[in-house]
């Protein structure tokens, strides 16, 4: 059937739980009521990326970009686009408050220097059609390399492509399928690393909710060039969106002839399960998640020997995060120089990174190696929210440090981060600004890492502990200079001694935050104040005599109460019992209390 016009509904996670699913219902119904179903095909796809404007509505082929998009709009789309063939100019993005000249998406500031090749098909297709994954190219490179290809020859191409993991190491993708393949056994493994536990973290969740299809291919791949027949892909149970898709795809790919027996009439034989994590930040590190898929207790064990030799259930394995193997189709179908040209010289290709926090416009962010810090936070996330001063952002979740202004201009690779004291991580990219305590944040991730830590090793059992310990010490107003030494001594050794990167690298917020603010921690430890309010037990809160309008509703709210007045007279907060709630700085309409 030939249709008018196709509209894209953004059915990613975000936009599900703010009635995205209610939208894409409605529009289907309204196309009906008004009896123009046949003009116009409806398309719930993955995450636009655009997060910040969801839910997100697009008409084709006029290009048209719906934002913050509700249930009664659709009426009113239908209505004007559909059978007026007008726009409905108050839901079209607009980055100003003033009318503009209507862009089309690409020339949208938030997309003009992301390069989607991770994230082709989020947003385009259905993600819960293999006919649209096919209809884009899908499965092209597993027919290549089934039918056209030697395992050597993929191995070449992904050396040529420059491919590193996505997962935060950083390994290069093709020794790791080399080592593997050259592993001595008859059964080997395949295993897509969908455990994404970074706070703030969603671009594996939304890959697989957008494209699917992209990574089941990948691990056909994988599995043919190292000779493995088996894959399993391990995902947290909390996605249940992505798992549902996944398990559809799965099942189509089956009845394609493009998943299970004889594959393509090839003789190959390949099947994938789904394993569901059970939330443990610690299984997303790659032994422990192979104990898990084994049945046992998610713990790190030493290595060597390497998954690539002994892995699951002690056979050579190959485990790739959702965001590495989505470059593969890619790379095979339009070769590994076209992958090296993006990026810099020794990170190829790009990187997705969850944008999040104090920016104007959130969202998940592809964009080549090598782009800085300063473009993606001002350019294409649109600077910080509420004219706010920025004051730093952390890459890496809970594992990478916090970086100021001054590094913002630094290339954006697998080095440089680094070398800055944070790292790339999966991806995870938190804007703060000025309101936030960086004594606070350290804090709050060290608290993360002690619930998450597995205990095996006492560098990180004992030592996120005695930091955690520290820093609220400092936060309550207790800390001592002496402190900060005793931080950066307990920090580098277990950097130094923990059995994983968990351990590894979790000292990292608190050795940076040290490094780049730490007259900041000086002022708490001195002068008992926390400059952004956050430290409860450093802020006071007073009430100004002369503007108090006895007005009692501050000691109304007061939950202890701790404020005491007559009706007409100013009030007084009695420090000894306040709780620091701010209820009484909330609900003065005179401006009479303040917090110090």
């Amino acid at each position: 059937m030939a249709y008018n016009h196709f509209i894209l509904c953004c059915g990613g996670t975000a936009c599900e739980s703010n009635k995205g699913v209610e939208i894409y219902k409605n529009l289907i119904a309204e196309s009906k009521a008004q009896q123009v179903s046949d003009q116009v095909q409806i398309v719930q796809t993955g995450c636009f990326g655009f997060c910040e404007g969801g839910p997100i509505v697009k008409v084709l082929p006029e290009e048209s970009f719906y934002v913050n998009v509700k249930p009664e709009d659709v009426q009113e789309i239908i209505a004007e686009q559909i059978i007026k063939g007008r726009e409905v100019p108050r839901l079209l993005y607009n980055p100003t408050a003033q009318k503009q000249k209507i862009r089309a998406i690409e020339d949208i500031e938030f997309y003009q220097k992301q390069v989607r090749v991770v994230l082709r098909n989020c947003g385009v297709i259905n993600p819960e059609s293999i006919d649209e994954y096919i209809a884009r190219d899908g499965y092209v490179a597993l027919e290549k390399v089934l039918l056209a290809m030697k395992p050597e020859e993929v191995i070449a191409e992904l050396k040529t492509s420059g491919l590193r993991g996505r997962g935060g190491a950083g390994f290069p993708t093709w020794l790791k399928w080399d080592l593997t393949r050259k592993s001595s056994g008859d059964i080997k493994y395949v295993i897509c690393n969908a455990d994404e536990g970074d706070p703030g973290a969603y671009m594996d969740r939304s890959t697989i909710e957008g494209d699917p299809h992209s990574v089941i291919e990948a691990m056909i791949v994988c599995g043919h060039t190292i000779g493995a027949h088996q894959g399993f892909v391990y995902i947290r149970a909390e996605y249940p969106l992505a798992v549902d898709r996944l398990k559809i795809a799965l099942n189509q790919a089956k009845e394609y002839g493009l998943l299970g027996t004889n594959i393509l009439g090839s003789g190959f034989d390949f099947d994938i399960e789904i394993r569901l994590g059970a939330g443990a930040f610690v299984c997303g590190e790659e032994t422990a998640l192979i104990k898990s898929i084994e049945g046992q207790r998610g713990m790190p064990i030493p290595k060597p020997p390497f998954p690539a030799q002994q892995g699951l259930w002690g056979k050579p394995t190959v485990i790739n995060n959702v965001e590495t193997l989505a470059n593969i189709p890619v790379i095979l179908t339009k070769g590994g120089a076209w992958l090296a040209k993006i990026g810099t010289e020794k990170s190829k290709g790009t990187k997705v990174f969850a944008l999040t926090g104090k920016v104007k416009n959130s969202g998940l962010v592809e964009v080549p190696m090598g782009t800085t810090l300063r473009e993606i936070i001002f350019e294409i996330g649109g600077g910080i929210k509420n004219g706010k001063k920025f004051k730093g952002v952390q890459t890496g979740g809970p594992s990478g440090g916090i970086l100021t202004e001054a590094v913002l201009d630094t290339p954006i690779d697998y080095e440089s981060l680094t070398a800055m004291g944070s790292m790339m991580g999966s991806g995870g990219m938190i804007v703060m600004d000025e309101d936030d305590c960086a004594v606070d944040v350290a804090r709050f991730y060290m608290d993360f890492c002690v619930d998450e830590s597995c205990g095996k090793c006492s560098p990180c059992r004992i030592g996120t502990t005695q930091v955690l310990n520290i820093l609220k010490k400092i936060t309550n107003g207790n800390g001592e200079e002496s402190d900060l030494n005793k931080l950066e001594n307990i920090g580098n050794t277990m950097t130094r001694a923990s059995l994983c990167m968990l351990g590894g690298s979790a000292a990292n917020p608190t050795l940076s935050t040290i490094k780049n603010f730490r007259d900041e921690y000086l002022e708490h430890i001195h002068d008992k104040k926390c400059r952004a309010g956050k430290c409860k037990q450093l802020v006071h809160y007073h009430i100004i005599a002369d503007k108090c309008k006895g007005c009692t509703v501050c000691a109304r709210k007061c939950p202890v109460p701790c404020i005491t007045g007559e009706r007409g007279k100013a009030h007084a907060i009695d420090q000894s019992r306040c709780v620091k709630c701010g209820e009484c700085l909330k609900s003065c309409k005179f401006g009479a209390v303040v917090k110090a």
